[in-house]
């Protein structure tokens, strides 16, 4: 997995070529508004040590990151995506700590509203394969990934509430 950062836009300026995880580009790059995804999929974080809005990214050329994506701060972290081929699965809870209504999904979901007639979900547990969570429907708005485990209070997370989800496939690497 590789990815290229870019300090001006349309792959101009200084840049850093990243193959995992980085915290914080400030030492490669004084700011990075464009990228090459050269392979791998990668979460990017408008501030520094993976905090802050979530971007995901997939093999590609990003001449301008902040208007392609509605940024309003340059890239400053990375995470890659580990691959994953099998099964998904995941339960969404309506309530924190896995309460209220509950739906075990295997595929992905443009509308917890209109599907499941969910307002929202508060709480999941994911239980194979990475997952994009969306604030809107139709897979809208800010974006969490979630990886296997336990969540048991979305509101810890900027107080996200989430109405679509979807697979991270193998065929996106």
């Amino acid at each position: 997995m590789k990815v290229t950062f870019y300090e001006e836009r349309n792959f101009q300026g200084r840049s850093y070529e990243c193959t995992g995880d980085c915290g914080d580009f400030s030492s490669y790059v004084s700011n990075c508004h464009s990228c090459r995804v050269h392979s791998g999929c990668w979460m990017m974080y408008d501030h520094p040590n993976y905090m802050g809005n979530q971007y995901f990214f997939r093999r590609g050329e990003y001449s301008d990151c902040m208007s392609m994506f509605g940024m309003s701060n340059c890239i400053r972290s990375c995470r890659m995506i580990s691959m994953y081929r099998g099964s998904y699965r995941m339960r969404i809870y309506e309530r924190e700590n896995f309460m209220g209504q509950m739906y075990e999904m295997m595929n992905d979901c443009d509308n917890i509203m209109d599907r499941y007639r969910m307002s929202h979900c508060q709480s999941c547990h994911v239980m194979d394969g990475h997952w994009l969570m969306y604030e809107q429907a139709h897979y809208k708005g800010r974006m969490w990934h979630f990886r296997p485990g336990e969540y048991r209070n979305f509101s810890d997370m900027d107080g996200m509430r989430f109405m679509s989800m979807r697979r991270i496939m193998d065929s996106w690497y």
